[in-house]
This record gives C-alpha cells, structure tokens and sequence, in this order.
C-alpha cells in the first residue's frame, strides 16, 4: 500500500557550497525523518510560485517551524524583536486556508501552529517576554533555532483541555521542548485545547470543523515523541481511503 503523501513546508535560504552560493530550499532533516518513521513519505513545498494546486496532490500537510509571522497579517505595527519573512508568509496563509478548506489533514508546528491562528482570523502575542516576564520558552535567547541542540531548548508541561482531541493524543498532561518568543493571542477560528500551565500560553490548536486540524507551539519532530506526527499520517491514511470509495 502506498505511503500517506505528506507535505513539509520549507524556506529558502542563501547557502554555501564549497565556493558556490545559492538559493536552496531548506527544511532540517528532522521533519522528514518523523515524517518517515510514523508511516507517512514526505515532500517538500518551497515558498517561491505558490499554488493551491499542490493540495490536490498530498494527503496531508506539515505547516513547519521557522521565523515570526508578518504582523502585517493580523494589522499590527511590527515589534522591534519581530523578523520576517513576507514571501513565505504569503505562501503558507494561502496554504493553510486552502488545505483547512478542502479538509486536508494538517499540522502546525511552532510557527504553524502560529500560521493556523493567523491564517483563520487569529492573531499572534510578538514577544513573550514583555507578556510572561521571562524567557524560558525559547531557553537560549538568540541561539540558531536551527544550529540549536536539545540542551537549547526550553522545557515545560501542557495541560490538556477535557473532551479535546489533544486529550486523546497526550493525555491530561505532557512535557515538550520549546524554542519560541511569540505565541497565540486570538486563535481565530481555531479553539485553545492546551497550554503551559505555569504561565497559560496556547500551546495546542484544533480547528473544531475539520476532520484533522493540530497546531502544537512545541517541536515534536526533535524528540522522541512522535505522537503528533503519527495521528496526521493516520488521518491522512483515513481520509485517502474515504475518497476512494
């Protein structure tokens, strides 16, 4: 039986090489390989020539992290902390709204999760510390996120909403690794089924009118702890079978 075809969301990026520079596609391993290891083959989307044609194609998509979402998007002024990338932006709203459209199975990991928000109505806390009063979401401030090792990252518990679907998958409480400084203020369409107890920042979404909508703020994919990754390749596998009766 063929693979669930899962999409990653990736960025381009000027590299290095030997002597040549270039203009590369760029997503870390990681997301392949967990992508891979809970059943599913993976395929990259790069932001330039965006198209909701590629939807048609995959059973499921991975919203990926990366750098902050435009204010812009939300119509707020930028914070002197926030960084952009407006072409990606452009490529992963339009994305997102088509995928939740046609009922795509989709995940959002850290920036995703901040994408689904935006993407339906939502809109985004810029910088955590001026909210919470400290930093420890992102551990080491102004490390690489992706040069980061394990030790980089923060880490807390989500507590989990009753009835949700976050529920079901992590149960009433889980610890995750963290690597962020903005977080969901207004979920949009989206609905709040978890958060970091110590300090009530969303950490996990679900979009209440779709078969499988998740964002989760945390990065599942530099763990061992794969449960995210898994439940959309089963819900891309679902959803694959369904449309071919």
């Amino acid at each position: 039986m063929r693979r669930p075809l899962i999409g990653l969301t990736s960025y381009a990026q000027h590299v290095s090489f030997g002597r040549n520079e270039m203009m590369a596609g760029m997503l870390p391993m990681n997301y392949v390989k967990a992508v891979h290891a809970t059943g599913g083959r993976a395929v990259l989307i790069t932001p330039d020539d965006p198209g909701t044609d590629v939807l048609e194609s995959l059973d499921g998509i991975v919203f990926t992290g990366g750098g902050d979402v435009d204010p812009a998007n939300y119509g707020a002024e930028p914070h002197p902390e926030t960084e952009v990338d407006p072409v990606r932006d452009a490529s992963e709203i339009m994305l997102m709204r088509a995928a939740l459209e046609m009922d795509l199975p989709v995940l959002g990991v850290c920036r995703g999760h901040q994408v689904m928000a935006v993407a339906t109505g939502g809109s985004l806390h810029q910088h955590l510390p001026d909210l919470i009063n400290h930093d420890r979401h992102r551990a080491h401030a102004g490390t690489d996120p992706l040069a980061a090792g394990a030790g980089d990252y923060g880490r807390h518990g989500v507590v989990t909403a009753e009835g949700s679907r976050a529920r079901e998958l992590f149960g009433r409480q889980t610890t995750v690794n963290s690597f962020h400084h903005q977080a969901v203020a207004d979920p949009g369409e989206c609905v709040a089924s978890g958060w970091c107890p110590d300090d009530r920042v969303v950490e996990i979404l679900e979009h209440p009118g779709r078969t499988f909508a998740l964002g989760v703020q945390w990065h599942p994919e530099r763990t061992a702890d794969l449960r995210p990754f898994a439940a959309l390749n089963q819900a891309a596998l679902v959803g694959r079978e369904a449309a071919s009766v």
